[in-house]
């Protein structure tokens, strides 16, 4: 973000106490006036970056630490609550799914729980990380056996991209994806690099388990966890908007594991997997606004020219929300499908140009396909309508 207003200062000053425990960052004091905040905006901005657990951990960290830090007793109250709720939610989800990891392990399938609630384990109150999805991540043999069993307790219509193999539907009001893929769809050679990430996770020799109430979890091990939540940011930040929480949940993965991590085998990876300059926008970005130590960072620069980027990727971030948040999608179910198409054409285009300035080679990279892609969507979806006409008649 370009000049910080009092309320934004705070936000950061809030996220970054939250995440790290101290109000100290980076060897200075954050300095917060409570006086100056309006407690209403810090409420929009953190639901719109689905951040409220952090800013409620960092209100508590003020109030510990700093002398006659005081918040209108109305908004302690709703951060209070909101944060209890936080709680609920994420332990109904957790047994939700140790439930559902067992009926499928019973099944002979073995998914491997990738982001979300595995994640959440990273921060220093997990359950007061907002939660989202259940993203199940299995290998291709098991991926047509765990969608037949899950399908006959969906609530909903299921809906499946076949060219990734994401498999989405509702079970007890929560919201599951199945993954037979990791792909990106930003360019072939992401892609075929993530193909060898799903191999090493889903035959067990890439994982970690993490225990909730008895029921041991799979999760991606140190090294993979690091590069799939890396490119879900960078598919995201290309595609639709990335949102804070995710970069939070970037910054404290290699927090956590900072002892653990194979730097050499990430900076390897990283490379050849063609995101070498996102990664250097991206660290410039945890350092600078979200005080990730520089020690645990690999690839950090503090070159203007990375700062310049993580300035511009942050203004993308607070402009687009959470996941998209702030843009209106109410046209993908009331437009003809090719209008809906161009629309998005469109808005890929616009924000791929602005992207140009930050990832020149990149954009245009994933500009042209996300346009092959969809024109191969249209073609495919011309020729069933085709065959169904043929049928009908």
């Amino acid at each position: 973000m370009r000049k910080q207003n009092n309320n934004q200062k705070a936000f950061f000053a809030l996220v970054r106490a939250g995440l790290w425990g101290d109000v100290k960052v980076n060897g200075y004091r954050l300095k917060l006036k409570e006086s100056a905040i309006d407690w209403g905006e810090i409420m929009r901005l953190a639901e719109e970056q689905a951040v409220i657990g952090l800013i409620a951990d960092g209100i508590d960290r003020f109030k510990t630490q700093v002398s006659g830090f005081q918040i209108p007793q109305e908004w302690a109250l709703q951060f209070i609550g909101t944060t209890l709720q936080l709680e609920q939610q994420n332990k109904a989800m957790n047994s939700f799914i140790a439930i559902w990891l067992k009926k499928l392990q019973k099944a002979g399938v073995n998914p491997v729980l990738i982001k979300g609630q595995g994640i959440a384990q990273c921060y220093q109150h997990p359950l007061w990380r907002a939660n989202g999805d259940v993203d199940l991540l299995v290998n291709s043999h098991d991926y047509n056996m765990a969608k037949s069993l899950l399908i006959s307790y969906s609530q909903t219509e299921a809906k499946e991209t076949e060219t990734t193999k994401e498999y989405c539907l509702t079970i007890e009001g929560w919201a599951v994806e199945l993954h037979g893929t990791l792909y990106c769809r930003l360019t072939k050679r992401l892609d075929a690099f993530l193909d060898k990430i799903q191999d090493d996770c889903c035959n067990r020799r890439g994982v970690r388990t993490w225990d909730w109430d008895g029921t041991e979890v799979l999760l991606p091990s140190e090294d993979n966890d690091v590069f799939v939540i890396f490119t879900h940011i960078v598919k995201h930040y290309f595609r639709e908007g990335v949102g804070l929480r995710q970069l939070c949940d970037w910054c404290r993965l290699m927090w956590t594991y900072r002892e653990k991590l194979d730097l050499r085998l990430l900076e390897s990876r990283i490379r050849e997997a063609g995101l070498n300059t996102e990664w250097k926008a991206f660290a410039a970005l945890a350092v600078e606004y979200l005080g990730m130590p520089v020690e645990a960072m690999p690839l950090y620069s503090s070159s203007w020219m990375w700062k310049r980027k993580a300035t511009r990727i942050m203004d993308f971030v607070f402009e687009t929300g959470n996941f998209g948040h702030n843009r209106g999608n109410s046209y993908t179910d009331k437009k003809p499908r090719l209008v809906v198409k161009a629309i998005s054409l469109w808005r890929h285009t616009w924000d791929l140009a602005r992207q140009f300035l930050v990832f020149p080679m990149d954009s245009v990279r994933v500009w042209w396909s996300m346009v092959r892609i969809g024109v191969n969507q249209v073609k495919k979806e011309a020729k069933e309508k085709g065959k169904n006409l043929d049928q009908k008649m």
